[in-house]
């Protein structure tokens, strides 16, 4: 698949559109993007009114194989961009687990897989990009460029504007990837092995090019262990009948696996990690007449936000003749992030506390050297991020089990990103997310607040 040459001109009439829709909303209005999903996982304010016209922001805009870079248009998603490198042996430096994951999304937002803990997050590849600020303003931003707002923009989830064209950093791959499904008995093992693998950069003497990992319990835990391969051979297909985080699991030692680096990249999406057990598609006799074409994320995605918005899960949950009095359920989806040495302390307590696995883990270390002031983990210290994507019984109040997960990871010096539900106090949440640095930042790209404040977008309920 290649960029089409009208690409850049397409883009600018995108934008063109883009900034005649913001001038069209009035200046009392809020201003917010027109767009029908989302990759979020928390309460949206209902907003009635027309939105920021972003059909024409969708494509990849150009790719230079020569300085391996990429113009992308900031709601285009990684499966588009994705299929307009790989033809040149070239991948953004991370590519988020979901298809629908939009660049501008991953960087405004976070995103994060298993080429982290050498790359680190998304927005450290962006070498510039265009944001239309709250002001209305369309401002180019670098690390030489509007640094505040280029600083800022992590973890602002738009309340500081939106990315309109983003230039990246691209990375060589090779076909295929080889993974070693690496087993171990203890969580204290699991750990100190992941550490080894980044702090030497390898594993039994080879460069390791990927690293995650996965706990279905305190006894049982995987790291996968993944290099690029030329070398041509057999190759596992996770997209049909086959489910790819049951294949991680074994009785013992390591387990070997190949696949394309395409199918590598999109491993998750097909189950959505795990979660689509939820709609019985790991069902064999279900998942037989479920078409290929509907295994993914962005069908599952829908489907959850359709019980949402109108809780028929509880319905079913409250009428159940089955089990009577079956208490509801709370939702904790979350990603969280802590210092390596506390990791295995965090997953012993959640193992404890939390009826959820399996559970995701994936180290990180920033790239950077100066910060994120919006999300501030140290530069030069190795994090892991876990994720848990399932619900519990509703507890004795609303959120309880979150609330209890926000404390714990407090405590452990670490971070939880705000995809999802958060329970924070105000105080609390400007001391965790930058607060001082934001409202700076805020009070000059968005004067008069045309854009949701960042605290009452993550947690406070509209």
């Amino acid at each position: 698949m290649g960029v089409p040459a009208a690409a850049p001109a397409a883009h600018a009439a995108g934008v063109e559109r883009l900034l005649a829709s913001y001038r069209s909303i009035p200046a009392t209005v809020a201003v917010r993007l027109a767009k029908p999903t989302s990759n979020l996982f928390r309460a949206r304010a209902k907003r009635d009114g027309p939105g920021l016209d972003t059909s024409g922001l969708t494509n990849v805009i150009s790719v230079d194989p020569d300085a391996c870079t990429a113009d992308v248009a900031g709601m285009c998603t990684y499966e588009h961009l994705v299929a307009a490198t790989l033809p040149y042996g070239l991948a953004p430096l991370v590519v988020p687990q979901l298809k629908t994951i939009t660049l501008g999304g991953a960087v405004t937002g976070l995103g994060i897989e298993s080429s982290s803990f050498r790359n680190g997050l998304p927005h450290e590849s962006v070498v510039k990009m265009d944001i239309l600020t709250g002001a209305g303003e369309l401002l180019t931003v670098s690390p030489r460029q509007h640094t505040d707002l280029y600083r800022a923009f992590p973890n602002s989830y738009g309340t500081l504007g939106y990315s309109t064209r983003l230039r990246i950093e691209l990375e060589p791959i090779k076909p295929f990837v080889a993974l070693r499904h690496v087993r171990f008995n203890s969580l204290t093992d699991l750990v100190a092995a992941m550490d080894r693998i980044i702090d030497t950069g390898g594993f039994d003497g080879v460069p390791v090019d990927y690293l995650d990992g996965v706990v279905f319990g305190a006894e049982e835990s995987y790291l996968c262990v993944g290099v690029r391969t030329a070398t041509p051979g057999p190759v596992s297909d996770y997209t049909g009948q086959d489910i790819y985080y049951r294949s991680i699991q074994h009785d013992a030692g390591v387990k070997e696996d190949r696949l394309t680096t395409c199918d590598y990249l999109w491993r998750w999406d097909t189950d959505w990690f795990w979660c689509s057990r939820s709609f019985g598609v790991q069902n064999p006799r279900v998942r037989r007449w479920w078409p290929r074409r509907y295994r993914r994320s962005s069908v599952y995605s829908k489907l959850a936000a359709f019980d949402q918005r109108f809780g028929i899960a509880d319905r079913i949950e409250k009428r159940s003749v089955f089990l009577p009095g079956r208490p509801l359920r709370e939702r904790v989806v979350q990603d969280i992030e802590v210092p390596i040495e506390r990791t295995s302390q965090f997953l012993e307590w959640f193992l404890d506390a939390v009826p959820i696995t399996p559970i995701w883990l994936c180290p990180l270390r920033l790239r950077d050297k100066v910060g994120w002031p919006l999300y501030p983990i140290p530069p030069g210290s190795t994090y892991v991020n876990v994720g848990f994507w399932s619900s519990v019984p509703m507890g004795a109040f609303p959120g309880a089990t979150n609330r209890l997960i926000e404390a714990k990871v407090s405590s452990l010096d670490g971070h939880k990103s705000l995809y999802s539900d958060s329970f924070y106090s105000r105080d609390e949440f400007d001391e965790l997310y930058g607060g001082e640095t934001y409202e700076t930042v805020k009070k000059i790209y968005d004067p008069d607040s045309r854009l949701l404040d960042l605290y009452a977008k993550a947690v406070q309920r509209r």
